[in-house]
């Protein structure tokens, strides 16, 4: 997984360091890293990882795009951000009944997890919230829409934070949400296409080649689904699989390069057996 910083997030930095609260800081950025590692951890369970990850104040912004998942899986993701921080908060109010002590270095952890976690249920880009909003309208509305629609929800929640930091002027000037402000506005219109789920398994396996490895041999049923057997191959090896049918009878064994023909644009709810013969099918017509 590669790391990117915005610039964003070092003027954040820098605000907090001038005012003297450089651990609230530190508290915050390291609640947004767990939050995301909660997403890819999930993502992962599905058959995807998350190839970047860059911080931002208030979290980091990535595509929500996860292309072939169901809506209860997309949902899954989503919530897996905010269910982290939550599960964080619960372990550490758990710890002030065994160790008292403990509250006064956790109870800044508390607060910025349950604000992370709650914040992002909004629904609204770049937030978990507005990913489950265009989960819900992408099953209606096209895909043209519904980018439509989450890019002027982000911009007009960005418009009500700015609006309220211009209210904080007039008293005690809030900067924190200033900065949330132009999080949500840089998160809705300025996604990096660099950061976004892609599939564990790519096929790109000349890497193993070139520092030299083992063949893992691995052997499943043709009921079982391709997502499950994307969890099941190695990256640091090459992968040979075997495929036996319900009479336990070995009906093929796919070597990287099927494999990854067998991936390559296949729907990862079908079975092993429907996603080989596609394609066998597609050879045929290939010629």
């Amino acid at each position: 997984m590669k790391y990117g910083v915005h610039p964003l997030f070092f003027l954040f930095g820098l605000y907090y360091a001038f005012t003297g609260r450089i651990f609230v800081f530190l508290t915050f950025t390291s609640v947004a890293v767990l939050h995301e590692f909660g997403h890819a951890l999930v993502a992962a369970s599905l058959g995807y990882r998350l190839n970047k990850i860059t911080l931002m104040p208030y979290g980091a912004v990535i595509s929500g795009d996860i292309t072939g998942l169901r809506f209860s899986d997309e949902v899954k993701v989503a919530l897996a951000g905010p269910l982290t921080n939550l599960a964080s908060a619960v372990l550490f109010v758990a710890l002030w009944w065994v160790f008292p002590e403990t509250y006064a270095y956790t109870d800044l952890a508390v607060s910025a997890s349950l604000s992370v976690a709650l914040v992002n249920l909004l629904p609204c880009a770049p937030l978990d919230g507005g990913r489950i909003l265009g989960a819900v309208l992408s099953a209606y509305f096209p895909k043209k829409t519904v980018s439509i629609v989450m890019t002027a929800s982000g911009i007009a929640f960005s418009c009500v934070l700015g609006g309220l930091f211009v209210v904080t002027c007039f008293g005690k000037v809030n900067f924190s949400i200033l900065f949330f402000s132009l999080f949500v506005l840089f998160g809705t219109i300025c996604v990096s296409k660099e950061a976004k789920y892609v599939r564990i398994y790519d096929g790109s396996f000349f890497r193993v080649l070139k520092r030299g490895g083992t063949i893992r041999r691995i052997a499943v049923a043709e009921v079982v689904s391709v997502k499950r057997l994307l969890l099941l191959l190695d990256s640091r090896s090459l992968n040979e699989v075997c495929v036996f049918d319900e009479t336990a009878k070995l009906k093929k064994v796919l070597s990287q390069t099927e494999l990854h023909a067998l991936f390559s644009g296949e729907n990862l709810y079908k079975t092993i057996g429907e996603a080989m013969e596609n394609m066998e099918r597609g050879a045929i017509e290939n010629g």
